[in-house]
C-alpha cells in the first residue's frame, strides 16, 4: 500500500514539478497549511505581498514572461475576492496564473460562518476553469489539470479553492512527474489552408503581417523573424506584441504599434493594405471595428482558436493550429513577397514614424519647463538596453510609451492591453526583478501615471525587502489624465479627475527606497541617470508636462474606398 503524504505536500511538490520557482501570496489559516509547507521548501521562494490582487499581478507578470504558470495563494473571504482584479487581467491578456484560494472547512461549508464565501462563483467568471477539491485524493490531480489549462492557448487564469480540513489531510495519491504539466502542443493547418495562404501572399501588392498577443512568446518570435529574414513583409504589432520585430528587421519592415485611436503610421498602412495577415490577434487588444471600420479588409486570421467572427472580423481564410508552425509553414511555401522598401507609400511612412523625434529637437535649448513625454521617452530610451525589461502602468504615460518607446525583444516592454488595468506596473516590475537569474541582478524599470501608482503603491515594501533592483518613474500631473482629456474631448470639460497631496520622493524613502524629484525638463538626464545607477528600489517623481495630450486622439485616419 502506496505511503498517505500530507495534501499540503502534495499540493507544493506539485507546484516544483510544474516548474513553480516564486509563489505570491498573503497567509489566512484556510491557506496556512500550504504557507507552513512552502517555508521549507528549498526550490521555491515564498513572497509575501501587501495585497492579494497584487499578488495575481505578480503571478501574471511571472507567467508573461516565462511562459510558466505564476502562482498566487490567498486565504477565503475577503482574500479570494480580491484577487478577481488580477486574474481577470491576466485571462484576458493571456497570461497563464494558477490561483490557489482557501476556504472554510467542509463541515462548515453549508454554515453561515466566518469567511465563508462562494468564492468559486465569484471567481469562475475571471478565469479559464474554477475547481474545488471535494476528497483529500483529488488534489494532484486537481492542481495538474489548473496547469494544464492555464498554459493551453489561449493562456489564462485558473483557480484552485481547497478546503483549510483536506489541506491538513492526507491521500496516496501524490504530486504527478514534470512532464505530465506540459501542455499539448499544438500542429499547423492543413496543407491545401497553408498553399491558399502563401499564393495570396504572393498575389498581394501590400500585405501586412498584423501581430497579437499571442505572437509575442519567445517561440512565436523566432519564427516571425525568420519568416522575415526569408520575406520582408511590412509588419505592424499590438502593444502586446512589442518586441517582436528585431532591431535590424524593424529598419526594413517595422511600421509601428496599434491600439486606443485609430491615428498611428500601423492603422494608415492597415487602410491601404490589400491583405492582413493576423498572427496571435485577440479584439481585447484593439477592436476590429477600429481599424476596420468599413469592413473591407481582406483578412486572415492565424492563431490557436477560431476567431471571433462578426460584421467587422471575418477572414477568407483560418490557420488554426500552432501559430509557430503556420507561420514558419508559410515561410517555406511563399515565393514572393511586395518588398515594402519598394513600395512609395510606405517609405513615406517610414519617415512618419519617427517623424515625432523632430518634436524633441524643437524643445532643446528653450528655457526649462515641465518634462515633456516625448524628451523623457527619448532619454530612457537611450539609456536601456533592449534586453531591460520596462512594465508600464495604465495611463496616458501607457499611450505614449506603447506607442513611441522602441522595443526589440520579446516581453520586455509589458503593458495591460486587455483590460487596462490600473496598478499593473510596480507589481510586474518586482515579478521581472524577482525571476532573473540570478535574482535581482539587473536594473527593471516601471511607469505610472500618479494615479495608476497608488492603486499598487504599498507594494513598495514588498520590492525593498526583496532586495528589488528597480527604478519607478511617476508622470506626475495630479490628476487622472487619461480620463480627463477623453472627458474634455467628449464634453469640453472634465470631472472627477483631480488628485495630488502626495511627495513620492519621501513616500520612497519611508518605504526605505532612494526618492528623486524631476522638476523640469533641465533635469531630465541627470536625474534619470542618477536613478538609474542606484542598485535597489529608487522612485523618480517627475513633473510631466501634458499640454499637447490631445494630439494623441487627433488626426483619425479616414477610410476612403477606391
Amino acid at each position: 500500500m502506496a505511503e498517505e503524504q500530507k495534501v499540503a505536500s502534495i499540493i507544493v511538490e506539485s507546484l516544483y514539478r510544474a516548474g513553480v520557482k516564486v509563489v505570491f501570496g498573503i497567509p489566512g489559516a484556510k491557506v496556512d497549511a500550504i504557507f507552513d509547507e512552502l517555508s521549507d521548501h528549498p526550490e521555491i521562494k515564498l513572497i509575501i505581498c501587501r495585497h492579494e490582487q497584487n499578488a495575481a499581478f505578480m503571478a501574471a507578470a511571472v507567467g508573461r514572461i516565462t511562459g510558466v504558470p505564476g502562482v498566487c495563494i490567498a486565504t477565503s473571504g475577503p482574500g479570494a475576492g480580491n484577487l478577481t482584479t488580477g486574474l481577470v487581467t491576466a485571462t484576458t491578456e493571456g497570461d497563464p496564473v494558477v490561483a490557489i484560494v482557501g476556504s472554510v472547512a467542509r463541515m462548515m461549508s453549508t454554515k453561515h460562518t466566518h469567511q465563508s464565501m462562494k468564492a468559486l462563483e465569484i471567481l469562475g467568471p475571471t478565469c479559464k476553469t474554477a475547481t474545488g477539491i471535494e476528497v483529500e485524493d483529488q488534489a494532484a490531480e486537481v492542481v495538474l489539470a489548473a496547469f494544464r489549462s492555464a498554459a493551453t492557448s489561449p493562456k489564462g487564469a485558473c483557480v484552485i479553492s481547497i478546503p483549510m480540513d483536506i489541506a491538513a489531510g492526507k491521500s496516496k495519491i501524490k504530486a504527478f512527474p514534470s512532464p505530465a504539466f506540459r501542455a499539448p502542443l499544438f500542429g499547423p493547418s492543413p496543407s491545401h489552408q497553408l498553399d491558399e495562404v502563401a499564393a495570396m501572399i504572393d498575389r498581394a501588392t501590400l500585405p501586412v503581417l498584423f501581430l497579437g498577443q499571442r505572437a509575442s512568446s519567445s517561440i512565436v518570435v523566432s519564427a516571425v523573424r525568420k519568416f522575415l529574414d526569408k520575406h520582408p513583409i511590412a509588419v505592424v504589432e499590438t502593444f502586446q506584441a512589442a518586441g517582436a520585430v528585431s532591431e535590424s528587421q524593424a529598419q526594413h519592415v517595422f511600421f509601428g504599434r496599434v491600439g486606443l485611436f485609430r491615428n498611428q503610421t500601423g492603422d494608415r498602412l492597415l487602410q491601404k493594405s490589400d491583405l492582413v495577415i493576423t498572427l496571435g490577434y485577440d479584439p481585447f487588444e484593439y477592436d476590429a471595428n477600429a481599424w476596420n471600420p468599413d469592413s473591407r479588409l481582406n483578412i486572415v486570421h492565424v492563431d490557436y482558436t477560431a476567431c471571433d467572427y462578426g460584421a467587422y472580423y471575418h477572414p477568407e481564410v483560418e490557420l488554426l493550429g500552432s501559430v509557430r508552425e503556420n507561420i514558419l509553414a508559410l515561410s517555406n511555401r511563399v515565393k514572393h513577397v511586395a518588398d515594402p522598401a519598394e513600395h512609395e507609400f510606405t517609405k513615406g511612412l517610414s519617415r512618419e514614424l519617427v517623424s515625432w523625434k523632430e518634436q524633441v529637437n524643437d524643445t532643446k535649448g528653450k528655457a526649462a519647463s515641465n518634462v515633456h513625454p516625448l524628451q523623457f521617452i527619448t532619454a530612457l530610451q537611450n539609456r536601456v538596453s533592449k534586453d531591460t525589461t520596462v512594465c508600464v502602468d495604465v495611463g496616458t504615460v501607457y499611450i505614449y510609451m506603447m506607442r513611441y518607446f522602441f522595443a526589440y525583444e520579446p516581453r520586455r516592454l509589458l503593458c495591460s492591453n486587455g483590460q487596462q488595468t490600473l496598478g499593473v506596473g510596480m507589481p510586474w516590475a518586482i515579478a521581472a526583478s524577482l525571476i532573473q537569474d540570478p535574482p535581482c541582478s539587473q536594473k527593471v524599470v516601471s511607469l505610472s501615471g500618479d494615479g495608476g501608482f497608488m492603486f499598487s503603491s504599498q507594494e513598495l515594501s514588498t520590492a525593498v525587502q526583496q532586495g528589488c533592483n528597480i527604478t519607478h518613474f511617476i508622470w506626475n500631473d495630479e490628476a487622472y489624465n487619461m480620463v480627463q482629456f477623453q472627458e474634455e474631448m467628449k464634453y469640453g470639460r472634465s470631472s472627477g479627475i483631480h488628485l495630488g497631496g502626495v511627495d513620492f520622493a519621501k513616500y520612497a524613502e519611508a518605504f526605505g527606497g532612494k526618492g528623486f524629484n524631476m522638476n523640469d525638463s533641465s533635469e531630465i538626464e541627470s536625474v534619470m541617470d542618477e536613478a538609474l545607477a542606484h542598485k535597489g528600489l529608487s522612485l523618480v517623481n517627475v513633473k510631466i508636462d501634458y499640454s499637447r495630450v490631445h494630439e494623441l486622439a487627433g488626426n483619425l485616419v479616414k477610410d476612403s474606398v477606391g
